[in-house]
């Protein structure tokens, strides 16, 4: 076994080390972000099909054991759920006049005020096609944020933004460990009350309930707050604002704004809103990395950022990349038009951006899981015990007879 770093950055339980290697929690990001604008930028079912098949592919392949990393179920019941309910609604509200028919349902009368309104009627395929396919872009687009939340550790994300951000971080962590503290503490008080025998209900067994759950949240948070305290969090410091610094922030605000305002309103040059975008990004991380260098902030174990990160950050690139190409050279390949029916083109770049979002799933090294790291050692124990029965013939259970004893 490979002496690789535990998912924090350390030895394993016992001091032992698992094998494999966890990535940047933002290079995973970057690439689900990357997943969703390239499923953004078309209605074409090929690509959204092969988009989530090589995200699925990517999560179920480089996920962890850990709590975390099992939220994929909830976010593909999510995506289902939108999927079936737009199609639903174009079903029983659709307003297609045209197209080929499928089926009639009864149409319910609707007063003048709501014309152009229809519940029931006729159903044609185009129009429902096309519903389809909005949802399925929504629903891959779900699917990409479930993603990056199952491959990416919350708390190493937030551990890992620029020093700027550094108390704004803290605080998100402590806000998100208030949620699972709080149902911790219910369960506590809940048990703790069974076994005394008190087993009301109803609104009568909420204050008993309510002021044990609050009074142990107060303590864990004086608890926390002497811990920051002791580690120098609340000390004060004086650093000086960089003029520079906000004039940047409020460079890279607008371009970001008025690029995505571009982008989202169509009829603009890619060139004019992309060139907003990117000067946007730069001025606003270089206003943060001015704003950081005057705070003095140090990271226990922080994460590296290296070859696995810069090859899941430009897979993603690369379908984005292969999307805006194609969108280029055969517009009606990503967006696809109905009627007239026919099935849509499947364009050889979208096949790249497909293999290009599954090839993290390859090229990066698999994460150290715990259930390895128990077998490893279970392995070890039972190697032990049989060196222990080797080492001493002696015990076994004819030697441990009476002398004078043949039976």
């Amino acid at each position: 076994m490979s002496s690789r770093t535990w998912a924090g950055g350390g030895p394993g339980p016992g001091g032992a080390r698992l094998a494999g290697r966890t990535v940047h929690p933002w290079a995973w990001w970057s690439w689900a972000i990357c997943a969703a604008v390239t499923v953004s930028l078309t209605t074409n079912p090929w690509l959204i099909g092969l988009v989530c098949a090589a995200v699925l592919v990517t999560v179920l392949r480089r996920r962890t054991d850990e709590p975390w990393a099992r939220s994929l179920g909830v976010h593909l019941s999510l995506a289902g759920f939108v999927l079936v309910m737009r199609i639903l609604v174009a079903v029983v509200l659709g307003s297609a006049r045209s197209g080929t028919l499928l089926w009639r349902l009864p149409q319910l009368s609707l007063p003048a005020w709501a014309a152009g309104v229809r519940v029931g009627g006729k159903v044609y395929l185009e129009p429902l096609l096309m519903s389809c396919f909005d949802a399925m872009r929504l629903a891959a687009m779900l699917l990409c944020v479930g993603a990056a939340n199952t491959l990416a550790n919350p708390r190493r994300a937030l551990r890992s933004v620029p020093a700027a951000l550094h108390e704004i971080s803290v605080s998100v962590v402590i806000a998100l460990t208030v949620a699972p503290q709080m149902v911790e503490s219910l369960a506590r008080v809940r048990r703790a009350r069974r076994l005394r025998g008190d087993a009301g209900r109803g609104a009568g067994a909420l204050l008993p309930i309510v002021i044990p759950v609050l009074e142990d949240s107060v303590e864990r948070a004086m608890g926390l707050a002497r811990s920051m305290e002791s580690r120098g969090f609340g000390r004060t410091r004086a650093v000086g604002s960089s003029p520079l610094g906000a004039l940047l922030g409020l460079v890279g605000l607008v371009g970001l704004g008025l690029g995505a305002f571009l982008m989202l309103g169509g009829g603009h040059s890619r060139v004019l809103w992309g060139g907003l975008l990117a000067a946007g990004l730069l001025a606003s991380w270089a206003a943060l990395h001015l704003a950081g260098r005057g705070l003095c902030v140090t990271r226990y174990r922080p994460d590296p950022w290296s070859g696995p990160e810069w090859t899941v950050l430009l897979c993603g690139l690369l379908a984005v990349a292969a999307t805006v190409l194609v969108g280029s050279l055969a517009p009606r390949t990503l967006t696809v038009v109905l009627p007239p029916l026919a099935p849509p083109a499947l364009h050889p770049l979208l096949v790249l951006a497909g293999l290009s979002l599954g090839a993290p799933a390859l090229l990066t090294p698999a994460p150290p899981r715990v259930r390895d790291w128990l077998a490893r050692a279970d392995e070890r124990a039972g190697a032990g015990r049989d060196d222990d029965e080797g080492e001493r013939p002696d015990c076994g259970p004819e030697r441990l007879r009476p002398r004078g004893d043949e039976r």
